[in-house]
């Protein structure tokens, strides 16, 4: 059976704009690599008759309702009286939660008031979700067609409430097994990656393959359904190596969490080292290659030169290149990639220089003029990037430092990696 799932989020604090509906985005993610379709999501605030209606609008049109938020000890947490009320159940007292509840504030040292005991009220026969992450337990339960699951709505405890609470109860609603595999590509577009790929992914029913949009990046998901593993991944696997075979070197990785991580990776394997040299995007590739467990073993460091003369003093660029070309130039990029070699011993560097915004450079350059360039033991190769004026300067700069990793990879792949 062929499940719609409608999330519907809590909170006032999300309409306002103070906090990211970060769990919608979590909760979507985590649906669709189960092979369940989100149709809606639905954000309401901390209002009785507007949960209310959200509710009742719901439940007319989702199999699956999943909410997070509301289910605090506070007088505006309202989400299990709303739901309870709305699928006609009882609220009853858990002596089992309100011990775990006691245990929490005992083992953080913290006196705890009785209003906190509102959170061991729980919808009559529901599965009780119990939260080792905070406070409130989530529930799920089924009525009248509907499957209903609470989660809470701090992320901290959301997302591992969702991936070890209420992914096993999503598994048991579906007969047999579901997988999927996530292809991860760089340096195509979205709408060029979807057009070669339409009358496929329209013609498939299981497997099936979706598409998304990352930042700077695309990502395919492949997903089946069979009686057991074996089964999905046999189903799983050509159309993989279908994908693997259009896209070619575009392809970067398959279940791996992004560039980076495959930079490090293939640094490790072949033991050598990696150093950055950043102007535009502000040391923001170290950042992003120390996030990677384990990078120690591959990165020797970074220098963020966002100055003239941080480049021409420390990295050893040409003072007279400088001045003739200016900072933003692909010869300045091969310059710092190649001055960062030398200065942190390392086998590989990689360096970045442009114009992220908001305005042009004083040489003119366009907003989006970028130039990365990695350096190796066989010489340096730059690329040209023209990333638009239009996107935010953040966009710029993590864009930027995906096309150094992309060299890097490509590099250590033995694959072409400059222009």
């Amino acid at each position: 059976m062929s499940h719609t799932v409608e999330i519907l989020s809590v909170g006032t604090e999300l309409l306002l704009g103070n906090i990211a509906n970060t769990d919608a985005q979590m909760l979507s993610q985590g649906l669709s690599e189960l092979g369940l379709n989100v149709f809606w999501h639905t954000v309401v605030g901390d209002n009785l008759q507007r949960a209310e209606e959200a509710v009742a609008l719901a439940k007319k049109r989702a199999d699956i309702i999943i909410t997070t938020g509301g289910l605090g000890p506070t007088c505006d947490d309202l989400t299990k009286n709303v739901l309870a009320e709305a699928f006609g159940r009882k609220l009853v007292f858990d002596e089992g939660s309100a011990e775990r509840i006691r245990s929490y504030f005992n083992r953080i040292g913290r006196t705890m008031t009785d209003n906190n005991l509102q959170q061991a009220m729980l919808p009559e026969g529901c599965t009780i979700l119990p939260n080792d992450w905070g406070t409130a337990p989530g529930c799920a339960f089924e009525a009248d067609g509907v499957h209903v699951i609470m989660l809470p709505g701090p992320p901290s405890e959301c997302r591992p409430m969702f991936q070890y609470r209420a992914k096993p109860y999503l598994l048991s609603l579906s007969e047999g097994v579901i997988a999927s595999h996530t292809i991860k590509l760089f340096g195509i577009g979205e709408s060029t990656m979807e057009a070669q790929l339409r009358d496929q992914m329209n013609a498939m029913s299981n497997p099936t393959l979706a598409p998304y949009a990352k930042e700077g990046e695309c990502e395919l998901r492949v997903t089946a359904k069979a009686a057991a593993d074996e089964e999905a991944q046999a189903l799983l696997q050509p159309t993989v190596a279908q994908v693997r075979e259009l896209f070619g070197d575009k392809v970067y990785g398959v279940d791996v969490p992004s560039l980076e991580y495959v930079v490090i990776r293939d640094l490790k394997e072949k033991g050598l080292t990696i150093g950055t040299a950043e102007s535009c995007t502000g040391g923001l590739m170290a950042k992003r290659l120390t996030d990677v467990p384990g990078a120690s073993a591959a990165f020797r460091g970074g220098i963020v030169s966002y100055t003239n003369e941080i480049k021409a003093g420390v990295l050893g660029v040409p003072q007279d290149m400088l001045n003739r070309l200016g900072a933003v130039s692909g010869e300045v990029a091969a310059a710092m990639a190649e001055g960062a070699r030398r200065v942190l011993g390392c086998d590989i560097a990689l360096s970045s220089t442009g114009v992220a915004g908001p305005d042009r450079d004083d040489r003119g350059s366009e907003v989006g003029t970028m130039f990365v360039a990695i350096a190796t033991p066989e010489g340096t190769r730059v690329r040209a990037l023209h990333l638009g004026a239009r996107p935010m300067r953040e966009r710029l700069r993590t864009q930027t430092a995906s096309h150094a990793f992309d060299l890097a990879r490509r590099y250590l792949s033995g694959l072409d990696y400059g222009d």
